[in-house]
């Protein structure tokens, strides 16, 4: 297959960006691949695992020339890093993100895109509770979707290409507006990740379990439950903070509903709570039957996954 993009700039260099390099030079996707990372240490790595053909020190230097940019980075620097990159972007590059917010991404980096220059906003919808490029694997979006937010600096013709390279990567991609992205996003991501660092700290905080029966007893829901409360501390914060409302209104419906199952375990109504898990464990079984988990305990992760530096 011939390269979808000659050059490839990769701004951040850790689980998803490092994936992508995988999948890219799997399927020869790409003529180059540049990358940048804020640390030394993490630009060492990359060169070392050859995830990148070159590195640079910063990011103005690695997108010259780059027929496309992925910004993967924090989605509370992204309107920094657009302004930093916008005086060297090639003309009729593309510009792409890899952030679970859309509405805040797009309108911190819109207005540094120039004339010229495209901007589609996209969101692969996998991940590890790793990070790092040590992370990364060719596989990650095999059969998981990606979502593209076209928007006013997007182009059919840029939208269709990068389309082109997520398939090629092996996802499936769906469009959709940035609005919609981010309350979708709230429900299937967002959300539960806030309620699995919530249950992690209520386990800290009941001194009534010692931090070891927690450890020692996880395997009983504990463990898969707050799997994804080990994800990377810095996105998460930029993500509540960026997706606020949406994620306030799923988490207003969430108490409602918990509210609903505390009455009912508090009158002893079990039809009520019977009724409910039949129809949730069905909301479950079609996520299975839909490929995008297994039945499996491990989550259908591969045993040899490590967490990355």
């Amino acid at each position: 297959m011939a390269p979808i993009y000659d050059r490839v700039a990769l701004i951040g260099l850790g689980l998803i960006a490092s994936s992508m390099a995988h999948a890219m030079k799997a399927g020869g996707l790409a003529g180059e691949i540049v990358g940048y990372a804020k640390t030394e240490e993490t630009r060492k790595v990359a060169l070392e695992i050859g995830i990148c053909d070159r590195v640079c020190t910063s990011a103005a230097e690695a997108v010259e020339g780059a027929d496309l940019v992925v910004l993967a980075v924090p989605v509370g620097a992204m309107g920094e890093l657009a302004e930093e990159i916008a005086p060297h972007l090639k003309p009729g590059a593309t510009v792409t993100d890899v952030g679970s917010v859309k509405q805040a991404v797009i309108e911190a980096v819109s207005p540094h895109i120039p004339e010229g220059v495209a901007f589609v906003p996209g969101h692969p919808l996998a991940g590890t509770e790793y990070s790092g490029p040590r992370s990364g694997f060719a596989t990650l979006f095999k059969n998981r979707w990606c979502l593209l937010t076209p928007c006013e600096k997007s182009t059919l013709e840029a939208t269709a290409r990068l389309r082109s390279l997520w398939e090629a990567m092996g996802s499936n991609v769906d469009e959709m507006d940035a609005p919609h992205h981010d309350l979708v996003l709230a429900v299937v991501s967002h959300t539960p990740h806030l309620i699995a660092y919530t249950m992690v700290g209520v386990a800290d905080h009941l001194r009534r379990v010692s931090n070891s029966e927690v450890i020692k007893y996880s395997a009983s829901g504990f463990r898969d439950f707050t799997r994804i409360a080990a994800s990377d501390p810095t996105m998460w914060r930029d993500v509540f903070l960026t997706n606020k409302e949406a994620t306030l209104d799923i988490l207003g419906r969430f108490t409602e509903e918990l509210f609903a199952l505390q009455r009912a375990i508090r009158l002893g109504d079990g039809e009520h709570l019977h009724a409910y898990f039949t129809k949730t464990r069905a909301i479950r079984r079609g996520i299975i039957e839909a490929g995008q988990d297994t039945s499996a305990p491990d989550f259908g992760r591969a045993a040899d996954v490590k967490a990355g530096d």
